[in-house]
């Protein structure tokens, strides 16, 4: 053979020795070293199943649970592993058409890729879980249920105050103080469910499963021995009395308004009721959606807490604090008498501030009668005090003993949303009326609590326990102490005593006389309970919407026993367009009775049903109802006039943009049932009726708003 040949030959084999080799090599590293294929082996052949753990439980003061877990199932998508899968069957089953389904598979890709699960649909029914049971292993291993714990309310009450929760949002992955939250995960989004969210949580866990070759579940991978338990969220003990909030929603059913209790010792909130309201189960379970959207739409903004984020014009119930501060700055005494012959003639003959109670009057039965020139004296005194180089340095001292009171800022309470109020400042007034333009004269309205200033229904029950603890009050507050610990220091500043203004009691004891004198036979006789003393005070608020004067807010506030107060109170019933000592007075009159005697009297239960049954609701929200009916059945633009309608007020209730995005599917599938001819059904189980709102940020309120005739 020749040498050349020979040559050839040793390099042919040579290269095949040396392709055997690499191909050795590469299979004992894909069988010895490389996981891939194991990985993907192992991927057929078992499941990660994810373990949401139960959230706490949450108990009222006397120990019922008011919010509690049950179980559900969600269905979960894989989009990279659908393909071949039963997407009619499916389709079928959830009511959806080929173009929502490629819009979910589309949204999860885009949200979570293609390889991580997402929600496909949440909260299953129980029918539908029945019929995809059947059909699941033919789905797998691209969709699969996963269990879920979800609220549960055993009482109709409370929705406000609980909150409800939602899947987490892009937001809230990029928000460093969410992080581990993963998408899927459900969230708080309002009320104590937000607050208190890692308190509540828990930690998930994983369960590790074996599948067969029909895609179903068999056995626990090695016993559990790669599975990590779930953790449950830690309990929480409120203040909350549910019986009470219960009541206090009866009340006010067919109203606008709210009511706040809280402990004066404590700071514990007793009930805190905004009307209108909803029943807690509607944001829970396979409904939710659709009844998000209705909730969110409704004039009657049910989903805007009032008790912390509404505003109003205190009207006569900030006499009370005129007086602590007249007395205590010493520009008058228990003693000092005013005349009033129909008008307050301070600030000259030109605009006379009126009032109906004609006569002369001490601090006690000013009080009593709520007499509107006796305390724009007060306060005129106060401003023109001569201890004080200039208005400016009077109307700042004025603003601190506000600012002591609880007013002018946020409490710190642990529920969302808070609103601090208006106190007016020197600064203010600069910017309104030009620097030095402007003097007592100028503002005489924020004597009698109109004008430029504005509380929330918490300041006012705050300011309540103030004054009936005689100069202190804590943070009022929703959870007294959590099961294992306050682990994240979340209740520490509800301890504190805040007594920032030393009053003395004297002081106190005086105007506590007035207030007794309201309710024995003053402007708020009607809140008299037998056998309790209970110190009170009206209130009558003129306000403005659009421009437009509207029918008078009813106010009453007030604390009870007066020897050992245990309850103090306000209640609001907006537009009611009459004193305040009309509806205001005796609603929380039964609401005191109900709570000291725990029952209400037999011979009084008939003023319970007929307060529950009266209707207060203003004609223009009918009107706006109407408008908003009319918007969503037009042909073409009623999606995009409710998508404007809804950013128009989701600012005001706090609204995610994921709960926006979910109420704008609904209205669009309701709207495309209307034009089938498909008629859409009411939930027929909501807890509010069509009501006005209280001022909300889209409005402006008047800043020169005329005098209050009397409360």
């Amino acid at each position: 053979m020749p040498v050349f040949n020979q040559s050839r030959k040793n390099v042919i084999m040579l290269v095949f020795i040396g392709m055997f080799v690499v191909i050795l090599l590469q299979l004992m590293n894909l069988q010895l070293f490389s996981p891939n294929y194991r990985i993907q082996a192992e991927d057929q052949g078992t499941f990660r199943k994810v373990i949401y753990p139960d959230r706490g439980i949450v108990f009222d003061r006397t120990g019922k649970a008011i919010l509690q877990n049950t179980v559900i199932y969600d269905l979960m998508v894989i989009p990279g592993k659908i393909k071949g899968t039963d997407t009619a069957t499916l389709c079928s089953i959830l009511g959806i058409g080929t173009a929502e389904f490629h819009k979910r598979i589309i949204t999860a890709i885009i949200k979570n890729k293609s390889y991580r699960a997402s929600i496909f649909e949440p909260l299953l029914t129980n029918e539908r879980m029945a019929k995809l049971n059947e059909i699941m292993y033919k789905l797998a291993p691209g969709y699969y249920l996963q269990e879920r714990s979800v609220r549960d309310y055993p009482f109709d009450a409370g929705g406000n105050i609980f909150g409800y929760l939602g899947e987490v949002d892009s937001n809230v992955l990029k928000n460093p103080q969410y992080q581990g939250y993963v998408m899927g995960d459900y969230i708080g989004k309002a009320g104590l469910e937000r607050t208190y969210e890692k308190v509540l949580m828990g930690q998930r866990g994983i369960e590790f499963w074996k599948r067969d070759k029909f895609n179903r579940l068999t056995d626990r991978l090695e016993n559990g021995k790669f599975d990590t338990a779930a953790v449950a969220g830690q309990n929480m003990y409120t203040s909350i009395d549910i019986e009470l909030q219960a009541l206090g929603e009866k009340l006010m059913e067919n109203k606008l308004g709210s009511i706040v209790a809280v402990d004066p010792k404590t700071g514990g909130i007793l009930c805190m009721v905004s009307s209108p309201t909803y029943k807690p189960k509607l944001l829970t379970g396979a409904e939710r959606k659709k009844h998000f959207a209705e909730l969110l739409l409704s004039p009657a903004r049910p989903l805007f807490n009032r008790s912390v984020s509404a505003t109003y014009s205190p009207g006569s119930t900030f006499k009370t604090l005129q007086a602590l501060v007249g007395l205590h700055e010493g520009v008058i005494t228990t003693d000092f008498r005013v005349s009033c012959g129909g008008a307050f003639y301070g600030c000259g003959g030109g605009k006379p501030m009126r009032c109906l109670d004609v006569g002369t009057f001490d601090l006690r039965n000013a009080i009593r009668m709520s007499d509107n020139t006796y305390f724009a004296t007060v306060m005129q005194r106060v401003i023109n005090n001569p201890v004080y180089p200039s208005q400016d340095s009077s109307l700042s001292k004025w603003d601190q003993y506000m600012y002591a009171f609880g007013l002018g800022h946020k409490l710190g309470i642990d529920v969302p949303s808070e609103k601090p109020g208006l106190i007016p400042t020197p600064a203010l007034y600069d910017k309104m009326h030009g620097k030095g333009r402007w003097n007592y004269c100028t503002y005489r309205s924020v004597s009698i609590g109109q004008g430029e200033v504005d509380v929330t229904p918490i300041q006012v029950a705050n300011e309540m326990a103030y004054i009936a603890n005689k100069g202190w009050y804590r943070i009022p507050h929703l959870v007294d102490s959590i099961e294992g610990g306050d682990t994240f220091g979340m209740l520490e500043k509800f301890k504190e005593k805040h007594s920032a203004v030393d009053i003395p009691d004297s002081v106190f004891e005086v105007v506590h006389d007035g207030m007794q004198a309201v309710v024995d036979g003053g402007t708020g006789a009607g809140a008299r309970v037998s056998g309790i003393r209970i110190c009170g005070k009206t209130g009558t608020v003129e306000n403005y919407f659009r421009g437009v004067k509207q029918p008078n807010h009813a106010f009453f506030c007030g604390f009870a026993p007066r020897d050992n107060p245990k309850i103090a109170i306000m209640c609001v019933v907006e537009n009611s367009g009459r004193f305040g000592g009309t509806y205001a007075a005796p609603i929380v009159g039964l609401m005191i009775e109900k709570y000291l005697n725990d029952t209400i009297a037999a011979n009084r239960q008939a003023v319970v049903e007929k307060f529950a049954n009266m209707n207060l609701i203003p004609s223009r929200i009918y009107t706006e109802m109407k408008t908003l009916d009319s918007m969503l059945h037009a042909k073409d633009s009623a999606y995009l006039l409710a998508k404007g309608y809804i950013r128009l007020i989701k600012d005001t209730m706090d609204v995610d943009a994921s709960d926006e995005e979910e109420a704008l599917d609904q209205i669009k599938i309701d709207k495309e049932g209307i034009k089938k001819g498909k008629p859409v059904k009411d939930s027929g189980d909501r807890k509010f009726t069509i009501k006005t709102e209280a001022i909300l940020p889209d409005q402006k309120k008047k800043t020169e708003l005329k005098d209050s005739l009397n409360n």
